[in-house]
């Protein structure tokens, strides 16, 4: 079950990836814009849980974004799924006008695909276990983003700065989105607070340092909300083991490739590093730990030159004078601007062969990578890194990822693209050169071919190959290698201390040897069975010939026989004939009876004693009745009289009672006022029934009846479903944040009625049936509702405040329906028909809220801030968000009303 759930959340984590870490590039439509790196744990073959490491999110894209390029997915699919209601709740308004999205969105056909992308990314959620008043706040910390974006900055005639009038509106509801005060989110975007000798020091923002604030905000929230979302994950996927249980690991570290675009900035040249740590691993590991082996294992093999980008990774690491380390230090002085930095790279690197200075009025500078020479704009590099992304580089490559790579045993996967025009069955070769330069692939080729890249145990190869010298029982060592070797005449292997180093041609040829002898195999075998089948179809003719004969031998002996039979019986018949003819004619004397006449039987009439039946003979179980590889709920439930009779019989019957009753109890607490609707339970609802007594209850009706049951011995629900040539049995597990799954699905559904209500319209995997009519209560056989009687408990109409007599509709009249279905025959419908009281809590609030509408009316404006129900969850500082979205339009309007003017 671990598993089943640990897999599905992965495809939900990719889901929701896709729309909080992808976006749009001039490249890639849905470019992957952060990096991960997951580990698998496995305990004897089986995934046992798994962890995800993110790293490198280009938060700057929050902010800006260039030609051609979009935000982050969920932006516009939050403002394309969100209905109008929502959308006032979190206070979102028209895309266009949002800054950080520059004012674009996209064609009505592009919004459709937004919103079905939303509705995934909410339903991944569910699998993975949020609750709703976190999707809730996550959702509005997204507003609070957008809305931020849009907050602007005048002078004023102190030092202090001013929110311009026009974007007073967003102030406040960028406050409320983030539960924050307005006055400390202004504080905090328009000065700095600092301690010095033990006295605050407030030192205030120019326009330029204000609105670097604003955007340093919004990339850090966008950075903390995809963290939490990944922590979420990783809750789900943490290994349910012991701790002295060993787990092993796969890795899977998944990077953008090398950049190189029009224009480059600050986030280019973090990835391009990322890729020059990870050619280095490459390089060390393809060339270096290869060479190294070579001289451990004493063969001789002649220096393969490749390029080592070890000096580039100095040019940028380097402490002190290393690119990063200037440019911490320049983002340290307030008054350094990127021209500064620029030039001081110019000064102090420009003998440096991996550096070269550009001339030009705007702040460029180009580094020679290993894929090539790569033009970086420095505009914007102070404000960026001052998130410490270097320090996490830093952090990242060389201490927590490059170790766990060292020690491990990688394998590499490039991934290239046919062209730039995002069109399919389109193949540019110059485009494949770069990506394949870029990769390392050209030097990897080449290194190969020129080393030994296949590298076998002696007793791998000789387990492989010991049939090319024919013999029988050959051990696998060293001698029998080389005994295998000198019958092959390949040439250009190396033999080491512990295994065989060979080119990579070398496999191809021993793979012509091996086929040779399977081609001569192949004739011998032909041959071989030619003889085999040729002797027993020989042996065949014979013995046919001689069954034939054998049978014409039998049939003339038959034939004989019955010719003297004939002559026997014509003699006998005329022997017969002449002695009846001799006898006297008498009288035919009757025969006596042997047995007396039987009376018929008489009808039974009233009064008379009734007969004795026999019990009836149990009906054998049809096919319908079989259960499949598929069905997931195999627990049939035994007599509780045959577990006593066995031996420990009876500590299983307690176990059973026990697990029982805790289902009841989780039922009651838990469950019940989800499940009931309008004061009753649903038709297909039919309590804690088992698995037989399901599927009796489905044996006369039609294909696509179903009906959901309570299980026995498990927190959670089965659903039984009539199908084609037999029973379904479909396990539903609830999430930790209260949805439920159909095991198997991958869609979460906030009740059970919503769960019928989709697969009447969507099928259930794997064989994609559909439900359609539900089995109802009411039946031949009562259904076993034993457990949860009391639950149908209700107070009687006197009590209620009603008279004798009175008809009551409605919900109440629900509950006593409901009745008949538990109360045996003869007994009083008034003793038994009284409300539980989770039904009663459900009415009561139902009929307070109609009393108190009809009563007071509609809402006044006052109270049109506060949340209508409290049956969803709402953000923290609603009301506020409300007002602001309103001082918005209000500003909106006038300024267009002075427009038209």
């Amino acid at each position: 079950m671990a598993a089943v759930q640990a897999w599905q959340s992965i495809t939900s984590e990719d889901t929701q990836h896709l729309a909080f870490g992808n976006a749009q590039t001039v490249m890639n439509d849905n470019s992957s814009r952060f990096g991960k790196y997951i580990q698998l744990r496995f305990h004897n073959s089986a995934v046992k849980g798994a962890k995800i490491n993110e790293y490198l999110l280009e938060k700057s894209r929050v902010v800006q974004q260039d030609e051609g390029e979009r935000n982050f997915h969920i932006f516009y699919c939050m403002l394309a799924g969100i209905s109008q209601e929502d959308k006032e709740i979190y206070g979102l308004l028209d895309p266009t006008q949002y800054r950080y999205l520059n004012g674009r969105y996209g064609t009505t056909d592009m919004v459709n695909i937004w919103s079905e992308k939303y509705e995934e990314v909410c339903n991944a959620m569910d699998m993975v276990g949020f609750e709703e008043q976190e999707k809730v706040d996550m959702m509005t910390i997204l507003a609070g983003i957008l809305s931020l974006g849009n907050i602007m900055f005048e002078p004023t005639d102190s030092e202090m700065l001013r929110v311009t009038e026009k974007s007073s509106g967003w102030l406040k509801a960028t406050a409320g989105q983030f539960g924050v005060q307005e006055e400390e989110l202004l504080r905090s975007l328009t000065c700095t607070m600092s301690m010095t000798r033990g006295e605050a020091i407030r030192r205030f923002h120019n326009q330029q340092q204000a609105e670097d604030a604003r955007d340093s905000i919004a990339k850090v929230a966008y950075g903390r909300v995809f963290g939490w979302i990944v922590s979420k994950i990783n809750e789900l996927l943490a290994p349910d083991v012991d701790l002295d249980v060993e787990l092993r690991e796969i890795g899977i570290l998944d990077i953008f490739g090398f950049e190189n675009f029009a224009v480059n900035r600050y986030e280019q040249i973090c990835i391009n590093l990322a890729n020059e740590q990870l050619q280095y691993f490459f390089n060390h590991h393809i060339f270096l730990m290869e060479q190294k082996e070579y001289k451990e294992e004493g063969i001789e093999w002649e220096t393969i030159d490749f390029k080592d980008n070890k000096p580039i990774l100095d040019l940028f690491l380097a402490k002190p004078f290393g690119i990063f380390s200037l440019l911490d230090e320049q983002s340290a002085f307030p008054q350094a601007t990127d021209k500064n930095f620029v030039d001081k790279l110019n000064s102090k690197f420009k003998g440096n062969p991996h550096f070269e200075v550009v001339r030009s009025h705007n702040p460029l500078f180009a580094i020679i990578h290993y894929a090539g020479k790569v033009q970086y704009n420095g505009s914007g590099f102070l404000e960026k890194n001052r998130d410490t992304i270097p320090g996490s580089i830093r952090g990242l490559f060389i201490n927590i990822l490059m170790e766990k790579m060292f020690a491990a045993n990688p394998h590499f996967v490039r991934c290239i693209k046919p062209n730039t025009n995002k069109q399919p069955n389109q193949v540019d070769s110059k485009i494949i050169m770069d990506q394949l330069r870029y990769n390392g692939l050209l030097e990897t080729i080449r290194i190969r071919k020129d080393g030994f890249s296949w590298r076998p145990s002696f007793e791998e190869f000789a387990e492989r190959y010991s049939i090319l010298l024919l013999k029988p029982d050959l051990p696998f060592n060293k001698e029998s290698c080389m005994s295998i070797l000198n019958i092959t005449e390949l040439h250009g292997w190396k033999c080491g201390s512990s295994r065989l180093f060979f080119k990579y041609f070398h496999q191809e040829e021993l793979a012509m040897l091996l086929n040779r002898l399977g081609r001569a195999a192949l004739i011998l075998q032909k041959n071989y069975r030619a003889v085999s089948c040729r002797r027993r179809y020989l042996a065949l003719v014979a013995e046919v010939r001689r069954q034939r004969q054998v049978q014409q031998e039998r049939d003339e002996r038959e034939e004989e026989e019955r010719r003297q039979q004939l002559l026997d019986e014509e003699m006998k018949r005329r022997l017969d004939t002449e002695s009846e003819n001799k006898r006297l004619v008498s009288p035919p004397v009757p025969l006596p009876r042997t047995k007396k006449p039987q009376p018929r039987p008489r009808s039974i009439l009233p009064g008379s004693p009734k007969t004795t039946r026999l019990a009836p003979v149990p009906r054998p179980r049809s096919k319908q009745f079989e259960a499949t590889p598929f069905d997931n709920d195999l627990n049939v439930d035994c007599d509780l009289a045959h577990l006593v009779s066995q031996q420990g019989g009876e500590e299983q019957a307690k176990e059973r009672h026990k697990k029982r009753r805790n289902t009841i109890r989780w039922f009651k607490e838990t469950q019940a006022r989800k499940v009931v609707r309008n004061g009753a339970f649903p038709c297909w609802f039919h309590g804690m029934i088992t698995r037989r007594e399901a599927e009796d209850l489905l044996t006369d009706k039609p294909l696509g009846c179903f009906l959901i049951r309570v299980g026995q011995s498990r927190e959670g629900y089965t659903l039984t479903y009539r199908g084609k040539d037999r029973y379904r049995h479909y396990m539903i597990e609830m999430q930790i944040n209260g949805k439920y799954v159909i095991l198997g699905e991958d869609r979460a559904h906030p009740s059970l009625p919503d769960l019928v209500k989709y697969h009447t319209q969507v099928g259930i995997k794997p064989f994609m049936e559909v439900l359609t009519i539900p089995c109802g209560q009411r039946c031949d056989q009562e259904p076993d509702y034993e457990e949860l009687k009391n639950l149908m408990l209700a107070p009687s109409l006197a009590d209620q405040g009603h008279a004798p007599g009175e008809v009551k509709s409605g919900p109440d009249q629900n509950y006593m329906d409901l009745q008949r279905l538990f109360i045996p025959p003869g007994q009083n419908l008034s003793m038994e028909a009284q409300k539980p009281p989770v039904l009663r809590r459900i009415s009561d609030k139902k009929l307070q809220a109609e009393s108190g509408l009809r009563q007071n009316g509609p809402q006044d404006a006052d109270h049109e801030d506060e949340p209508s129900s409290k049956s969803r969850p709402f953000p923290r500082l609603y009301p506020s968000i409300r007002l602001a979205m309103r001082e918005i339009q209000q500003v909106q309007q006038h300024f267009l009303a002075n427009q038209d003017n």
